[in-house]
């Protein structure tokens, strides 16, 4: 089932999630006060790259291995997974910039917060993979679920409170695409907890 050694797909998976914790706790810990919005989107750039690295790292792996640690599109589908979780912060933080946004949102720190766990479940799951623990890595999938899950009421309570409280059709649809974003983060996390899930079901 899995080679003694570990892998470099197992290496790059872990590069990626701590990538994705160092990203969504430098988002957590700015967003709330936003002077520099270019340097808070540059540097989120630069972590988005990182994780681009490691998916080239992976694809070229995968293209010269023929004996994979685990099935092949689960090494593809995971990478892809990962990679979209970081994407999606690194939109946001984009859109900060290009809208200009520096003002405090509660809710945004919210999402940022379940963003936050959501992370750290995933770097778990990703070493308990590495580590060859596979049915471990359930209840760290469910958790992940759960939050997303938070994150779904959450999405429904800031739209609700938002056309209630802004009449600025501008400044409504700039909001409203960053709770979306947020929400499609969570989004993101949850398909590498269901890519995990098979995973656990294919190698258990």
């Amino acid at each position: 089932m899995f080679n003694r050694k570990k892998s470099v797909f197992f290496l790059k998976f872990e590069e990626m999630a701590d990538t994705i914790v160092e990203a969504v706790e430098y988002f957590h810990k700015n967003v709330p006060h936003l002077t520099d919005l270019a340097k808070f989107a540059r540097d989120m750039k630069e972590l988005e790259s990182k994780c681009d690295r490691c998916v080239h790292a992976i694809l070229t792996e995968l293209n010269k291995t023929f004996i994979t640690p685990i099935d092949r599109d689960d090494i593809l589908k995971l990478t892809v997974s990962l990679d979209d979780v970081l994407d999606g912060i690194e939109a946001l933080a984009s859109r900060f910039e290009m809208y200009q946004i520096r003002e405090h949102d509660e809710y945004v720190s919210v999402f940022a917060e379940i963003l936050v766990k959501c992370s750290h479940e995933i770097r778990e799951s990703i070493r308990l993979l590495s580590e060859k623990k596979l049915l471990a890595i359930r209840e760290h999938a469910i958790r992940i679920n759960d939050l997303e899950n938070q994150a779904d009421d959450l999405m429904r309570d800031c739209i609700k409170s938002l056309f209630s409280s802004v009449t600025d059709p501008i400044e409504l649809m700039k909001r409203k695409e960053i709770y979306e974003r947020l929400e499609s983060t969570t989004d993101s996390c949850e398909d590498v907890a269901n890519t995990l899930e098979t995973i656990i079901m294919r190698n258990s």
